[in-house]
């Protein structure tokens, strides 16, 4: 059956709701229809998920960082994905095993804040330095990258720490903490070249890594004056 009327007004795209009266009623019924966004199966809504899986989604992140860290092959796990969890943990962990105590029995170590001082400022200057020199990572990917690579120097500071408070320091003690930390800054040297090298300008890839080994050169002596 056709769906005919004498109304003469004119709608959108210059027909006449006449001619849309006139046709068929099955195609009136296809012209009709409502909004539907389809299901494509991700779910990147986190706003309504367990604090819980919030925090072991970010614990597996940074989890993840840490072994390209002491495995240094693939950067685009700390490139693509930067964040600065780990890079603040493992200056709070190095803060806190070498703290000096205090005026009263003062042993040589640096305090708390100072050692924040040394890494934040440190590795902003790097980077500063390596945006200067037409470096590819943005600011943050930089100091997420410098930080993470903190990661052997604080393991090397926690076996210096238990060495030191198992064993009487001496020659032997002091030989034992220099090889250690040694092993720790080439580590760390290592990581942070292999993941900054491809984005350095290739013309000044000297220039720009001689900050980052000076940079880890610092902690390192930290860790061995303390």
């Amino acid at each position: 059956a056709v769906v005919s009327t004498q109304s003469g007004h004119y709608g959108r795209g210059g027909m006449s709701t006449a001619q849309y009266s006139s046709l068929p009623a099955t195609d009136i019924d296809n012209i009709s229809g409502d909004i539907f966004v389809p299901n494509t199966g991700a779910d990147d809504n986190t706003l309504d998920e367990p604090v819980s899986v919030t925090l072991m989604r970010d614990v597996r992140a940074v989890g993840s960082k840490f072994y390209h860290v002491l495995l240094p092959r693939d950067g685009s796990a700390l490139l693509n994905d930067w964040d600065l969890w780990g890079p603040l943990i493992l200056c709070t962990i190095l803060a806190i095993v070498l703290q000096g105590h205090g005026d009263s029995g003062h042993d040589g170590g640096p305090q708390f804040a100072q050692v924040f001082v040394i890494i934040w400022l440190g590795a902003g200057v790097v980077t500063l330095n390596s945006k200067l020199l037409d470096g590819k990572l943005s600011f943050f990917q930089s100091i997420c990258v410098l930080g993470y690579c903190v990661l052997p120097l604080t393991l090397g500071a926690i076996v210096v720490k238990a060495v030191g408070l198992m064993f009487n320091k001496g020659l032997p003690g002091f030989i034992v903490d220099f090889v250690v930390v040694t092993i720790a800054f080439v580590w760390a040297m290592f990581a942070a070249v292999c993941f900054l090298k491809p984005t350095n300008n290739p013309g000044k890839k000297i220039i720009s890594t001689y900050p980052v080994g000076l940079f880890y050169f610092v902690i390192a002596w930290l860790v061995v004056s303390a």
